[in-house]
């Protein structure tokens, strides 16, 4: 069996502000026009005022979320990024390094391997709506 490197980009617009955006049917849709079967799949958002992670995705979880990093990182906190860059976007930069930029996932039968209720997510803190970049890059065996 070979092994195989598929690479794609996924854009994806967000509000910003901790939006929080279930991405799973993309990856998976992803591994489907691929037809790949077995190996492993990065997700990794390309940017420093993101992240990518896995959630439950239900209302009381996109609730909980943005209001405990609220509290870790709050936006009307006062960060040494803004005195350089004057962006106010300090806060964002911390939570993305806190949540991380990617999420590896093992595919299996052409299906990823994910828990009943988990879900990949990508969350953009950032000040403003964003067009984002993801990568998505697939190493194993397509059928």
């Amino acid at each position: 069996m070979a092994i195989n490197v598929c690479t794609v980009q996924l854009s994806i617009k967000t509000k910003g502000y901790t939006d929080i955006i279930n991405i799973t049917p993309g990856v998976q849709k992803f591994v489907d026009d691929n037809n790949l079967v077995e190996g492993q799949i990065l997700i990794f958002i390309n940017g420093a005022t993101a992240a990518i992670s896995t959630v439950e995705y239900e209302p009381g979880l996109l609730q909980d979320i943005p209001e405990i990093l609220e509290k870790i990182a709050p936006m009307n906190k006062r960060y040494h990024h803004d005195d350089t860059w004057h962006d106010g976007n300090g806060y964002a930069h911390i939570r993305s390094t806190l949540m991380g930029t990617s999420f590896t996932v093992p595919v299996v039968n052409g299906r990823l391997v994910l828990g009943t209720w988990q879900q990949i997510i990508l969350l953009d803190f950032d000040n403003g709506p964003r067009n984002r970049s993801v990568t998505l890059q697939f190493i194993g065996a397509k059928q």
